[in-house]
Formats: C-alpha cells, structure tokens, sequence
C-alpha cells in the first residue's frame, strides 16, 4: 500500500487524501485552468451550429444556462469546503444519501466523461478538416477522432503534473479566437444574419428548454476542480475559487462570442457549418487565413479539454473503487504520482467505440452525444444540489450559521436543484429514456459489488476483520495498491458511521 500524506482538514471538518508526489500537483492557477479547459473544448466551437435550428431565442436559453451554472458553481464550490477529497458529486452523494446513491453519482458522472470525450472530439474532428479530410469522409473522421482521444490519454499516463502543464498552455491558446469574437467580433454584426427569433416551431418556453438543454453542454466541466480536489493544494480555499472563478471567465466569452456567429453567419449556412468560428472569421476578414488561424486555435483548445476530462474520466471512478463502490481495478494505481492507468485507458476505449458507433449510425452525431452527456452529468448535479441543501438545512442554529446566510445558501442550493430538473425536462423524451437506461445499467454493477463485499442481506453488518482470509475479502475488490481512503465530512453533534474494509493481513504486495 503506498504512503500518504494528509494536510490539516480544511473549513468542513474533512481531512484531505493525498497520493504520493500529488501534493503540490495544482495549484490555484492549474486548478482554474482545469476548470476553464473542461469547460471549454470544442463543445463551444461547434455549438453556434447546434442552436442554429433555434433560433437567435437560443441566446435566451444561453443566459438561462448561465445563470444555473454559476449557482451549481456556488454550490460545488460551498461542497468543496465539506470534503476535500478528489471525487466530488460522487463523495457529496454518499455523504449525504448512502453509498446506493454515491455509486449511482460515480457511474452517472463517468458516462457523462467518456461520452462527452465522444462529443468533443467529434466537434474536434469538424475543424481538423478544415486543413484534410476536407471531403468529411467517414473512415477518415473516424481515424482523426480516435487520433484525438488518445493523444490526451498518453498525456494523462504520465503523470499529474504533465496534466496540468498541458492544461495551463492549451487554455492560453484557447481563449484567443474566443476573445477575438466575443470583442472585434461584435462590431461586425449584421441583424439579417440572425433570422426568424425563434426558428424552431416549437412554443418559446419548449424553444428555450430544447436550446438550454445543448447550451448546458458548454459548461460540464465546471466541478472538475472538486473532482480533483485531493490533488489541489489547500482545497478548502483553491477549489472553489477556482471553480467560480472559471465558469465566470467563461460565462463571459459564450455568451458574447455565440451571440457575434450569430450575427456574423448567416442563419441558413450556420445551419450546415461544421467550423462555425471558422466561418465567421473569414466572413469579418474575408479568405481563409483568419478562419484557418481560428481553426488551429480550435484544435488545441479540443485537445486541452480531452485532456482534462480524461483525467477525469480516471478520477470519478477512482474515488468511487477505493471505497469499494466501482470495481476495484479502478483503484489501481501507478508512478510516483498515483496514475490511475486502468481508468484512463478503459474510458478512452469505452470514447473511441461509441465515436465510431455514431459516426456509422447518426447524422447529427454531435447533437445526439451532447443530449445524452447532459442528461448523466444533470444527475449527479441533482444530487450535489439536493446534498448540499440537506446539510445546510441539517446544520440549521449550529456552526454559527446566521439566518441571512442560510437563506442565501439555501437559496442557491435550490436554484440550482431548479435548474437541474429544467435541463433533465428540456433533454426530450428519446434523451430521458436512453439516459436512464444506461444509467440502470449499473444496478448489475452495484449487485455484484455488494455481493463481493459480503453485503447481501446484511449492509449494517460488521465489517470483515484483518484475520478474514476469505476469498471474497477486500484484498479481492482492491487488488494492487490501494488508494488513500475517503475521509467523510461531519456535521456537529452527528455521528458518521463509516465502514471500512482492510486488506487481509496475511496478504502482502511485493
């Protein structure tokens, strides 16, 4: 079992687990760059096209959206101050509701990780070919896009500290065409550009929940620091900062920059636009060579952002497999700095299958991935939201919590509870259905744990002791080396029972 180290708790009264050589990994700094980079990708690039069927009214539903992420940025970041343990809606949900809805958190978040890789590097593909594959043939967009989901996936594999490097630079180069549009680019609006307001048929309240649920995709992204909290320096303080601090900056830059495509592309040809950035560009300039700059810039901004959720592809299920609720090859871990290897690479394989599926089976793949992304991240921020809610009400008169600050945070805490259940409503019927069924895909999952664990029939039992040599002991779940455990926030005057289960004493790794 590799050493740890643990720094004093932080505000919430959780200890914060560290892996070896991951102490000083992220800073503040590195921290807001994973949020930004999560954030954007090339989601953002390719969204003008997505909301085009819409409307300019999708520019309504891009501000709704706006507003629901920053009060789930507030949120996650006052649930950072709880625990600062790497796992976020995952460690929120079982804290607050038990390990049935933690696990159901885990593997809801790491569908929605690996599905959207498959999303971002379809949006990713669509400004490679700008310079080949210009004829979008299939065989060649399938070969660019598994091309881009295993560069990140190599980056991860060496460790933490390439991570974030890699994060800090392709967030620099990201923002630049993002900035130049959502500047220089809004003095080239044209009103005849944006068309019929709402273009869509629908009623403006079904126009606005249609667009609002691909506008969600933009910000998925924002918890990735409290996912990797265990791997930020003093957590309590760097998490939540940079948690707002990223979804402000690019709150900013969407809204401004999707509303100057829109005004700088016609509506009938953003429609069909796979480089919509790219093509507003040239149309302000005239030529290709500024929609070919924009285009390059888009490609290194898609591979930070693969980059950052692959890491976190690793880290949810991670988190989830050191306490025995994913299985335990999750857990493992190599290097100096604890590289989940067998995360990244069952995540990036599980990306590169579904890339390939939709490439042969839909036309608008890139719509199709985002709904179903949406609705398994929506679930876990439903349960961050609801966790957060409960323990502010459950420390209702104590922590000196004065009435002012619990209506505040009690407050944002339902808002963004509100804006969960209006993305799930907005994701349509065909998205809800195939959302939960992948979802209840892991009940066989969570069955099979339990009954590893010697649980069945029994979840309040004692826990197996060091002297069990049983052949369904922890020792099985957990093979290798095991990561540092989950230390579980406290509310005052509560008593947290936690269960633990330990390796077998007479069982050894050399």
């Amino acid at each position: 079992m590799p050493s740890t180290s643990r720094e004093p708790e932080s505000p919430g009264g959780a200890g914060t687990d560290r892996l070896p050589g991951a102490k000083s990994s992220l800073g503040l700094p590195a921290a807001t760059a994973l949020v930004i980079g999560s954030i954007i990708g090339t989601g953002v690039f390719a969204l003008p096209s997505a909301l085009a069927p819409y409307g300019p009214i999708s520019l309504v539903a891009f501000v709704a959206v706006t507003l629901g992420a920053l009060a789930l940025a507030v949120t996650f970041g006052a649930l950072s101050k709880r625990t600062s343990s790497s796992g976020g809606p995952y460690i929120y949900a079982r804290e607050a509701f038990g390990e049935f809805a933690g696990f159901l958190n885990a593997w809801s978040y790491w569908i929605t990780a690996w599905a959207g890789n498959a999303a971002i590097v379809v949006a990713w593909v669509g400004y490679v070919e700008v310079f080949v594959n210009t004829g979008h043939r299939v065989s060649g967009s399938v070969l660019i896009a598994l091309v881009g989901l295993w560069i990140p996936a190599a980056v991860n594999l060496t460790g933490v500290r390439n991570t974030g490097a890699f994060q800090m630079i392709t967030t620099v180069v990201k923002f630049v065409p993002l900035i130049f549009m959502a500047t220089i680019g809004l003095l080239f609006v044209d009103p005849d550009n944006f068309g019929p307001f709402n273009a869509s048929g629908q009623s403006t309240l079904g126009a606005i929940s249609a667009a609002a649920a691909i506008a969600l995709f933009s910000y998925l992204g924002l918890e990735a620091a409290s996912v990797v909290a265990g791997r930020v320096r003093e957590p309590g303080r760097n998490v939540p900062r940079a948690t707002v601090y990223g979804t402000l900056a690019c709150a900013v830059i969407y809204i401004l920059g999707t509303l100057a495509v829109f005004g700088t592309v016609s509506h009938g040809a953003l429609g069909s636009s796979t480089a919509p950035f790219t093509d507003a560009a040239n149309n302000i300039f005239g030529g290709t060579w500024a929609g070919n700059t924009v285009a390059v810039a888009a490609i290194v901004s898609g591979i930070g952002a693969l980059n950052g959720w692959t890491m976190l592809c690793a880290e949810m299920p991670y988190a989830a497999a050191r306490d025995g609720l994913f299985p335990g090859a999750f857990a493992r871990t190599r290097g100096a700095g604890g590289v989940p290897v067998f995360g990244i690479v069952v995540s990036t394989v599980l990306a590169s299958l579904i890339t390939v599926f939709s490439y042969t089976r839909f036309d608008d793949v890139f719509t199709k991935i985002v709904l179903l992304s949406v609705l398994t991240a929506v679930i876990p921020y439903l349960f961050s939201a609801a966790a957060q809610l409960y323990w502010v009400l459950a420390a209702r008169g104590r922590d000196g919590l004065t009435r002012g600050r619990l209506v505040r945070d009690a407050t944002v805490a339902a808002l963004a509870m509100a804006f969960s259940y209006w993305s799930i409503q907005g994701s349509g019927y065909q998205t809800v259905y195939y959302g939960l069924f992948v979802l209840l895909l892991g009940l066989p999952v969570y069955v099979w744990l339990k009954r590893t664990r010697q649980e069945v029939g029994a979840p309040d039992g004692p826990a197996p002791t060091a002297s069990d040599s049983s052949s369904d002991s922890a020792a099985t779940i957990l093979p290798g080396p095991r990561a540092p455990e989950t230390t579980p926030a406290r509310l005052p005057g509560r008593r947290t029972t936690v269960v633990r289960f330990r390796r077998s004493a007479r069982r050894h790794r050399h």
